[in-house]
């Protein structure tokens, strides 16, 4: 599987920049690629079951799990989430599941509160298998809330790009990209009735946003 191969090799560079479990829980919750930037988990709407899709290093499930919530985390890379357990399960009780993000919300029981993904599997999973599986394992009211790099204007869609770049072994890896007001289509077509989707500014304005996208689920 060439999605699980390219988490696996960003997985293992980017364990070394992982820090502590209290330094983690000091740099706070937050949604963007900047640092204290933008709003925190506050998103989620103060739940008591939370999931995260392509939890990756697993630093936000711990944080939650630090704060009394049930806290979860999917990814599909073995690195990721061993070292995600290695670092946070025994000190924080969050839990990590070894598996691709639409095949979990299939065949698990549970339902949560909030499910969320920053600038994970959201991102770079068919919206059309999804966010009907999102919505399946959703309790009543509760709240998908995900982020990750804006549209480019007029590129819409499924895209391609190559993980190991131009001149390593293909390592082919799709993404779906849509605007704001795309993204309110969708959810609202697989039943959330409420979609808020915008794109916050970066610190410096010259530099890329980050799009928010908070959907709810009807009661």
């Amino acid at each position: 599987m060439s999605a699980e191969k390219y988490w696996d090799r960003y997985g293992a560079g980017a364990v070394a920049k992982i820090g502590t479990v209290t330094e983690s829980i000091d740099k706070g919750f937050g949604w963007t690629q900047y640092d204290h930037h933008g709003p925190a988990e506050e998103l989620l709407c103060q739940p008591g079951r939370t999931l995260e899709l392509g939890c990756g290093s697993g630093s936000e499930v711990a944080y939650l799990a630090r704060k009394g919530v049930e806290a979860a985390g999917v990814d599909l890379s073995p690195v990721q989430v061993r070292h995600a357990e290695e670092r946070w399960a025994a000190e924080t009780g969050a839990r990590f599941v070894l598996r691709e993000a639409v095949d979990h919300l299939r065949h698990t029981e549970e339902t949560y509160d909030a499910i969320y993904s920053i600038w994970g599997a959201v991102w770079f999973t068919d919206p059309r298998r999804l966010i009907p599986a999102i919505r399946d394992r959703l309790a009543p009211g509760g709240v998908l809330v995900f982020s990750q790099a804006p549209a480019v204007e007029g590129c819409y869609g499924a895209q391609g790009m190559y993980g190991n770049g131009f001149t390593g072994k293909v390592l082919p890896i799709q993404r779906w990209a849509y605007s704001e007001e795309m993204w309110r289509g969708i959810l609202i077509n697989y039943g959330f009735p409420e979609v808020d989707a915008y794109v916050l500014e970066a610190p410096d304005p010259e530099n890329l946003g980050t799009l928010l996208v908070q959907a709810r689920a009807p009661y």
